[in-house]
């Protein structure tokens, strides 16, 4: 796994290299200071995971993800900033993960050990010749990205423009609608249930019938209870073999 660091402070630079040397196997192949620069390499070199400062010269890391995100191999990119008001632009990027300054070692190492984990399930996806189904998504909480595991997710609801993720222990929520959302998961762990509601398959415990013929679903470990509309009945009934 290639990787390049862009950070114009070399105490930092330094420090995040050591912390990736010591904690992954990642290869760290270039160090920028300089975003035109990067922009520049990347038209020749590809590389897997870019490790991008936000305040850097000549074009800020927010430029610069939204230039690489262009390409048609699109590198994995952490934002490493000492500014936590750019979280929603990282979001909305779906960088893999937002690191504040001051490092700190337990959440660096966390962050290297999800991002290996991520990049070989990818790998594994292309080798197989299926498309990749992705595994996790981003999930914004406190000004940070948290990545997630796909099968964390019981269920999603929507709260006019924003949308509200739950999974056993924590409520998210993001600025987007539910349409817009759902469309990251995988349709074979999620169904849209219900104009307001999208629920994971995998985490219903108990299909009650409910007024006009639709259902109501009970959910392992939540008490909350997820309704499948009128509209959605019949192919919900055609997805569990009702």
């Amino acid at each position: 796994m290639k990787a390049i660091i862009v950070e114009d402070e070399f105490l930092a630079q330094q420090e995040l290299s050591w912390l990736i040397e010591q904690h992954s196997n990642i290869d760290v192949v270039a160090r920028f200071d300089d975003g035109m620069e990067v922009l520049r390499y990347l038209h020749h070199h590809r590389v897997d995971v870019i490790f991008l400062d936000i305040n850097i010269p000549s074009m800020d890391g927010v430029l610069l993800a939204q230039s690489v995100n262009q390409f048609a191999h699109k590198p994995l990119i952490v934002f490493i900033t000492a500014w936590k008001e750019h979280a929603v632009e990282a979001f909305e990027l779906e960088a893999f993960d937002y690191i504040l300054k001051p490092y700190h070692e337990a959440r660096i190492v966390t962050m290297l050990h999800k991002l290996e984990a991520s990049w070989q399930q990818q790998q594994l996806g292309s080798n197989s010749g299926a498309p990749s189904v992705p595994q996790t998504v981003n999930l914004a909480k406190d000004e940070r990205i948290i990545v997630t595991d796909i099968d964390d997710i019981y269920y999603i609801e929507a709260h006019e423009k924003l949308t509200f993720v739950y999974t056993r222990k924590e409520e998210y929520v993001m600025s987007m609608n539910i349409t817009a959302f759902c469309s990251k998961l995988p349709e074979n762990h999620f169904f849209r249930c219900h104009r307001s509601y999208c629920v994971n398959l995998t985490k219903i415990r108990e299909i009650e019938p409910w007024f006009n013929n639709t259902y109501i679903l009970k959910l392992h470990d939540l008490p909350f209870q997820v309704p499948v509309s009128r509209g959605k009945v019949k192919a919900f009934r055609q997805l569990m073999r009702l």
